[in-house]
């Protein structure tokens, strides 16, 4: 679960009617004490492309591209590099 996650289920906590006064107070001081900045970080990477990616995934999705009939050699080269690359 991503921070964006988390935080957008802590703004939706504020805004439920059917929260205790409790869970909202809880939802309002975790997003106050930095889990908001947080977000913005990981917003203000991927908008740049440092964000991390879960490289198994990654790593699946270059051996998915080695398999696929409708990719050329090029990227199919490129793939493997990639995946020597993330796996060593």
């Amino acid at each position: 679960m991503t921070q964006g996650n988390v935080a957008g289920g802590y703004k939706a906590t504020l805004s439920n009617p059917n929260t205790s006064d409790e869970a909202k107070q809880h939802a309002q001081e975790v997003l106050d004490n930095g889990l908001q900045d947080q977000v913005d970080d990981q917003k203000l990477a991927d908008e740049e492309g440092t964000g991390a990616k879960n490289t198994g995934n990654v790593i699946g999705g270059y051996k998915a591209t080695l398999k696929n009939p409708n990719v050329s050699e090029e990227a199919k080269e490129h793939a493997k590099e990639k995946i020597d690359e993330l796996s060593g």
